[in-house]
């Protein structure tokens, strides 16, 4: 049976806190922990790792023991994106895109999903409507019938549109506006 347990986040940083605390340590902002509940199973959440293997046993390994392996990756053909990725997109990985409000990440993620015609992409905006996302599109130009827009914050809804579309890529702009019940 699993154990619940409640834990306090910083809703600007993401940092935990066994109990509610005014100020963040971390990034200073006041007033901005929330409680959630946390179920917690049989196994410790800290011995379990997410790119381990289920029911694998595993310990750790000397680096030059590693098997080189050829990995495809996913060019998107903007050159410059492709070089900071190390020659494009990992399948399988996770990349976070940060930057000061405004930068441009919306819409250089948009311009990579609708660049990339050969690849489902599920591109979830937790900020923007889908019609803001489609002007966005126009305006630069952009057609992909491989792209699909949703314009959601609960997770589990998302999760459900990827396991129901099972887009070979999804974005999520931005993560911080997810939210899980």
């Amino acid at each position: 049976m699993a154990k619940v347990k409640s834990s306090f986040f910083c809703k600007n940083c993401g940092s935990e806190s066994a109990k509610w605390v005014g100020k963040c340590p971390a990034c200073g902002e006041w007033n901005t922990y929330v409680e959630e509940v946390v179920a917690t199973g049989k196994e410790n959440a800290r011995n379990t790792s997410p790119v381990s293997i289920k029911n694998q046993v595993h310990s750790p390994i000397r680096i030059n023991e590693i098997p080189n392996q050829k990995t495809v990756r996913i060019v998107t053909n903007d050159q410059e994106f492709d070089r900071v990725m190390g020659g494009g997109i990992v399948p399988g990985s996770i990349t976070l895109i940060g930057g000061e409000p405004g930068i441009g990440k919306s819409t250089l993620l948009l311009q990579i999903a609708l660049a990339l015609k050969d690849t489902k992409i599920l591109y979830v905006s937790g900020e923007e409507s889908t019609e803001q996302i489609k002007m966005r599109a126009e305006r630069m130009e952009y057609i992909n019938d491989n792209c699909y827009i949703f314009s959601e914050t609960n997770t589990q809804q998302i999760f459900q549109q990827v396991k129901k579309l099972e887009p070979q890529m999804v974005i999520v702009d931005s993560v911080q506006t997810v939210y899980s019940t």
